[in-house]
């Protein structure tokens, strides 16, 4: 297949994954999504992912998006992305949290390559309960929030750490929270953090019952709140202690978080759009039953406090105000994200694209060929089509990639 086979926009189908911690209407509400089955949606995914690739129709038939890539990559993707990549290289999402994720570490891209290789050595099955590693790839993210969205994300200042714990006074945990006093640096932090995660028996349950009796008494912090909220979904869980120990904060609609490699963080609730490297590799460390590999995970902890000013991705603006688009720079090649307001776009591919219509209709028009997409739905671009015309109803998020290194991208806190 070349260029010319493949038209300038593909309308995409997209699976819907219902995990338990999805919520049972948010698509319906935001985009008119059905639910005929009543199962909790979580996830809405566009892209080429084997766990659940879209669909779109070429030439009278319904294919997946992968198969259309494999038939012509360098017209699909573009010669660059093709020979960096090989493949789609991101996986965009629509996330609806009614309950929360767990707590999760991603690795870097060279402990993801040493760990998949060290596991398929092993023969470890990759849908085994233990298997760590389900790909060689790194996996940061960005999630734009639709709703108010709350979340979890980085270590807190080791001071701020143990204000909240010495404030709490949890006397079977006592030698813990001194030794952090004494060695207040990132050696320190790891040290407490790993002892909190293989707590067990009377220690633990006595730690676990004296959180919970604070924050009961305290509940008109967000902090407590969170924990009474969390205890009630996964009671027992030494994740209780994860607000004491991560920055908490809820995006307003329209603000955006980066994560990086080796950053524990955890999604609580609220929808959002969410963009990520094209990976499936997650180390989980609480706020969830299943399987969790103390040792590895810390070995992919970056055990340092996150700066308040670190925490929401403050967009580089282009064009005048009242109809501005956004961009959303990220020190990763693997994935890009932007946000377009109503109004007239000229728009010219660099990579393969998704854009998706977060609040109105949009027609996408190139030469001859047109498409129109209703709120909820979302294109793939070839990165073929070139130069062509984004005509908005409402805002439109665009996802791509680039082939080249990028700096680290500036962060700021946002109002």
């Amino acid at each position: 297949m070349s260029s010319r086979d493949l038209p300038s926009f593909l309308l995409m189908q997209n699976p819907i994954q219902d995990y338990d911690w999805g919520s049972h209407d948010a698509l319906t509400a935001l985009f008119g999504i059905p639910n005929p089955t009543g199962k909790p949606q979580a996830e809405l995914w566009m892209g080429a992912h084997p766990n659940g690739c879209s669909e779109v129709t070429l030439a009278g038939r319904v294919q997946k998006l992968s198969v259309v890539i494999d038939a012509a990559p360098a017209a699909a993707l573009g010669e660059a992305t093709r020979a960096r990549f090989g493949s789609l290289p991101f996986l965009f999402k629509v996330l609806c949290a009614e309950k929360a994720l767990s707590i999760q570490v991603h690795p870097s891209k060279a402990q993801a390559e040493a760990g998949f290789a060290r596991e398929e050595a092993a023969g470890i099955d990759p849908k085994a309960s233990n298997r760590n590693y389900k790909d060689p790839n790194h996996k940061p993210e960005l999630v734009f929030a639709l709703t108010p969205y709350q979340a979890m994300n980085g270590f807190r200042a080791i001071p701020a750490i143990l204000a909240l714990f010495e404030r709490i006074k949890l006397a079977s945990i006592a030698d813990l929270v001194a030794a952090l006093a004494t060695n207040q640096n990132e050696s320190g932090l790891q040290h407490f953090f790993h002892q909190l995660l293989i707590l067990t028996g009377a220690r633990k349950e006595a730690a676990l019952a004296a959180l919970l009796a604070y924050a009961t008494d305290h509940q008109d912090e967000e902090t407590f709140a969170l924990i009474t909220s969390l205890a009630a979904q996964y009671p027992g869980d030494v994740g209780l202690f994860s607000p004491l120990l991560l920055n908490v904060v809820t995006l307003k609609p329209g603000q955006a978080m980066f994560l990086d490699a080796c950053t524990p963080h955890a999604y609580v609730r609220g929808t959002g759009l969410e963009i990520m490297a094209n990976s499936d590799n997650v180390l989980r460390a609480g706020l969830t039953p299943k399987y969790i590999d103390v040792a590895e995970l810390l070995d992919c902890t970056r055990c340092q406090p996150k700066p308040d000013n670190q925490i929401l991705l403050a967009p580089r603006c282009e064009g005048m105000t009242g109809n501005t688009v956004q961009h959303f720079d990220v020190p990763v090649p693997d994935f890009t994200f932007s946000v377009y307001p109503a109004g007239e776009h000229a728009l010219t591919t660099a990579s393969a694209e998704i854009l998706f219509a977060i609040d109105g209709t949009v027609t996408l028009k190139q030469g001859g060929e047109t498409l129109r997409l209703e709120k909820g739905q979302s294109a793939f671009v070839p990165a073929a089509t070139g130069h062509y015309q984004l005509l908005a109803e409402g805002r439109v998020a665009r996802a791509g990639n680039r082939c080249q290194d990028v700096p680290p991208a500036q962060v700021s806190i946002t109002a």
